[in-house]
């Protein structure tokens, strides 16, 4: 026959467990939510760059031109069809492209791509997502520990640039 305090503090132990679990989540979640939230807060900029990347790979260079928003019929304005073919077309020494850096700024993403003889960077409106050389090298008005921020918890998403 069972004793009246047999079941003394099987309450609380349960009680415990489900207080111990709920606190590692709620911790687990303060952590890697903000992180996961910033490494991965650019990646539809970052996959317009790279759909841009792979159409110069697959030498589509009209498709590649209309990610800019440009077509044949109307081209950019001050920066038509010839002049893209110099900086991006088979004789543009492009190598093995990549993105290196991706950075929020205002209205659009500034994203760095890696070309054989030197760096890019292109502006990839948030909205619409069409490309652009970037009007500035670094976003600028960003705090000092915006940029310290982007210089050290930045490096976590090179990875997943790629």
């Amino acid at each position: 026959m069972a004793g009246y305090l047999d079941q003394y503090g099987a309450g609380e132990e349960r009680r415990e467990a489900i207080f111990k679990w709920l606190f590692l989540t709620a911790l687990f979640l303060a952590v890697f939510g903000p992180l996961g939230y910033y490494v991965f807060k650019n990646h539809a900029q970052e996959g317009s760059v790279r759909n841009f990347v792979s159409l110069l790979r697959a030498k589509d260079y009209k498709s590649a031109y209309a990610t800019w928003g440009c077509t044949d019929t109307t081209p950019c304005k001050g920066y038509d069809y010839q002049k893209f073919m110099e900086d991006w077309g088979p004789g543009a020494n492009l190598g093995s492209l990549r993105i290196t850096d991706s950075e929020t700024c205002n209205a659009g993403v500034i994203v760095t791509v890696d070309k054989t003889d030197r760096q890019e960077k292109l502006w990839v409106e948030k909205n619409g997502s069409t490309l652009g050389f970037s009007p500035f090298p670094a976003c600028p008005n960003k705090s000092p520990l915006a940029n310290m921020i982007h210089q050290t918890v930045g490096k976590l998403r090179k990875p997943f640039l790629n």
